[in-house]
């Protein structure tokens, strides 16, 4: 079978401006046909016309890319769907803010609103054409899991989720040796290279580059910091220097001026939906409307994060210090909506105005939570050089019940790769999150924090074995 790999981002590139190109010309007839007449100088000249148009492509093509729409293959269909709507969205409503300033007054937003619906319905079915040609012709790879000492059935697990673009096929303990791996490589199209010994990392890497083998590698904390290193070219011997501070003063003196203006805006934008969401609580229970709890941010310090309460009165009077869990029989009714609208977080715009917080950066964790994951992992202490934020790479891209180990890699990412760009991108990303219920996942019922039970290595080829079974089965039907 022909591989068509090399053409994929060629496929989906033209595939994606077909899209756009398809949502400008529904946009065009309620344009021509409603809303140029509307214009102040009553009708636009050719070329007017044709920058209108040009500007709603561009405004769909930039917030596409930002949400991920065009990255079909990559993310999950409903999620591919997800993020169409909300581009689509956006581009409609910024549409409308140009529209009613070209004609100088407020015009009806119906046609808009037709149109959104007709996008919505096209772009559903076009996707739903190209995901399953997608599908047809990219076939998973066949993947061959190496792994250590460390706990590997939880990555296992993950990845099968994705078995319409990944499917482990089986798996190697890095001390079978690495003449039996390398004969074992061969095998596959792929191998994803697990949390093992950086000497034995750097063989296996090297051997997949070498037999042109696609290879996914976990990072370690090392590398990240790698990641945002500087390349001196100085001598003939080249270095990549790692500057051990984090910001700036100018990227200071930016992000705070950003999180000022923000926080200033949305705190007059939300404040009819704190009003409700504060007379809803009191309504039900009578109890008090907001909750404080002791967070650290920059440095270790300590500060007083606000929420609305989403739990019950004196939540953890009994059980202590312990995250939210599945189906935790503590949260209300009411807090269960204003924790999946996230809601709930709204009053940190206060901590960020005061200061405490930042709108971009590491999630603010408990002291005690800290010095319980610290023991296990030094290192997590390194999230703590740049302020709390509200949202940040852990935020957008991981889950509430995200391990400590991943969000420390999640957060080290953000920190070594700053930029004002990025908190603009995460900031607009976080829209997309509030509509995915996987990111507000509590714990399992028997964990007090997210420190995941550790599992048996020798569990891990086992697992693979009977997912493959499994699958096997369902293909079969």
């Amino acid at each position: 079978m022909k591989n068509f790999d090399p053409y994929k981002r060629t496929i989906l590139f033209f595939a994606s401006m077909i899209n756009v190109c398809m949502m400008t010309a529904l946009f065009s007839y309620s344009w021509y046909h409603f809303y140029a007449d509307m214009m102040y100088t009553y009708r636009f000249y050719r070329r007017g016309n044709y920058v209108v148009l040009a500007l709603y492509a561009v405004l769909l093509f930039f917030f596409s890319n930002m949400y991920g729409s065009l990255k079909i293959g990559r993310f999950r269909r409903i999620e591919v769907l997800l993020s169409q709507y909300l581009s689509l969205f956006l581009t409609n409503v910024v549409m409308y803010v140009v529209i009613s300033l070209l004609a100088f007054r407020f015009v009806t937003p119906f046609y808009l609103f037709v149109v959104l619906l007709a996008e919505m319905l096209v772009s559903t079915i076009w996707n739903v054409i190209v995901i399953k040609l997608y599908n047809r012709i990219f076939q998973p790879w066949k993947i061959l899991l190496v792994y250590g000492e460390r706990p590997a059935a939880d990555l296992v697990y993950k990845v099968e989720a994705r078995r319409d673009k990944y499917a482990i096929y089986d798996a190697v303990n890095i001390n079978e040796g690495m003449e039996q791996i390398k004969k074992r490589i061969l095998d596959f199209q792929a191998v994803i290279i697990g949390d093992i010994p950086a000497v034995e990392r750097n063989d296996v890497l090297k051997y997949c580059y070498a037999k042109k083998v696609r290879a996914y590698v976990i990072p370690k904390i090392s590398d990240i910091i790698l990641m945002g290193a500087d390349r001196i070219h100085v001598f003939d011997t080249p270095f990549m220097l790692s500057r051990g501070y984090t910001l700036s003063f100018d990227q200071q003196f930016g992000k705070r001026t950003l999180d000022i203006i923000l926080s200033v805006l949305l705190l007059i934008a939300a404040s009819p939906f704190m009003l409700l969401t504060a007379l809803a609580i009191k309504l039900y229970d009578h109890g008090p409307v907001f909750y404080s709890q002791v967070r650290c941010t920059k440095g270790g310090k300590e500060f007083a994060i606000y929420k609305f309460r989403s739990m019950i009165v004196d939540a953890e009077k009994k059980g202590g210090v312990q995250l939210a869990k599945e189906h935790d029989e503590r949260i209300t009714p009411v807090g269960r909506v204003i924790r999946a609208a996230r809601i709930d977080e709204l009053p940190q715009l206060f901590n960020i105005l005061k200061g405490d917080m930042s709108f971009v950066g590491p999630r603010p964790e408990r002291p005690e939570l800290i010095e319980e994951y610290s023991q296990e992992m030094p290192e997590f202490v390194f999230r703590m050089r740049v302020k709390a934020g509200l949202t940040g790479y852990a935020q957008v891209y991981g889950k509430y019940n995200t391990t400590p180990y991943d969000k420390l890699k999640l957060d080290l990412f953000y920190i070594e790769n700053y930029s004002f760009w990025t908190d603009m991108k995460l900031i607009l990303m976080t829209v997309k999150t509030i509509f995915k219920p996987a990111s507000t996942e509590g714990i399992e019922q028997e964990q007090t924090n997210a420190l995941k039970e550790q599992v048996d290595t020798t569990d891990v080829e086992e697992i693979v074995k009977e997912i493959n079974q499994i699958a096997k089965k369902e293909e079969d039907k």
